[in-house]
């Protein structure tokens, strides 16, 4: 057998099990100006997209999927240093030596070796544009004076694929910095309660930003249909609710 035949079964076996690991999971195609961005919903805060030969994970967390499954990262970003959004244990099986890992300073406390973005820095890491965002709580508190999220401490992500902005929200509520995002394609929003946005809040931002596609995501038992009727009659954005597990 030829060394070019060798690779070729190699690689067929690659696809197989690849496919063969995300079959489970619900998967988008969005279209771009440079080709296609390919959207895996893996469960609570945790996504991949493909984007070229590029692998982005978000929020991996090894409850969620059995990440020696998946292919390995390009990057990895992580929004909060919170346990069911940063697991070291996930990170290392995604991470390669060229991985970038793009995190928080609250993360670096607890997991060395990535790269810290602030609240309000644009950074361009293998070729995609990533900027940070305030992620925080206004309305929901763990006690008195101490929200859930505090201000500073955790990110949102804005990615840049192409002609296509991707908002990943982080736990949040609807800030004042999210109702002011404009030119959204495709926005990640929280539900997850007490942590998280109500429907109500979720609806409250859309109608601001207008991204064109809404994904409620991280909503636990959070009725998601609540969130659909809100936006009923907002015809620029379309709902879309995919199997978070």
């Amino acid at each position: 057998m030829s060394k070019l035949m060798i690779m070729f079964v190699i690689l067929s076996f690659g696809f197989f099990f690849l496919v063969a690991a995300l079959k489970d999971y619900e998967q988008d195609i969005i279209k771009t100006s440079e080709g296609d961005l390919k959207i895996t919903f893996i469960g609570h805060g945790t996504l991949m997209f493909i984007f070229g030969d590029k692998v982005i994970h978000v929020d991996p967390v090894g409850s969620e999927a059995d990440y020696s499954q998946f292919p390995k990262a390009d990057l990895i970003l992580v929004t909060h240093e919170h346990s069911d959004h940063l697991d070291a244990a996930a990170i290392n099986i995604l991470r390669t030596e060229k991985t970038d890992l793009i995190y928080t300073e609250k993360c670096a406390e607890k997991f060395k070796g990535g790269i810290i973005i602030k609240n309000g820095e644009t950074k361009t890491f293998q070729g995609i544009q990533i900027e940070a965002l305030p992620a925080y709580n206004i309305v929901h508190m763990r006690s008195p004076g101490v929200p859930f999220h505090s201000k500073g401490q955790g990110n949102g992500y804005l990615i840049t694929f192409a002609d296509k902005r991707v908002y990943v929200a982080g736990d949040t509520e609807n800030i004042p910095e999210m109702k002011a995002l404009k030119d959204i394609a495709i926005a990640f929003m929280p539900m997850n309660l007490p942590y998280t946005m109500t429907p109500e809040m979720v609806a409250d931002a859309a109608r601001a930003m207008k991204p064109k596609i809404l994904y409620p995501y991280h909503f636990g038992d959070t009725d998601t249909s609540r969130l659909v009727d809100l936006l009923k009659e907002v015809k620029e954005i379309e709902v879309r609710v995919r199997k978070m597990r």
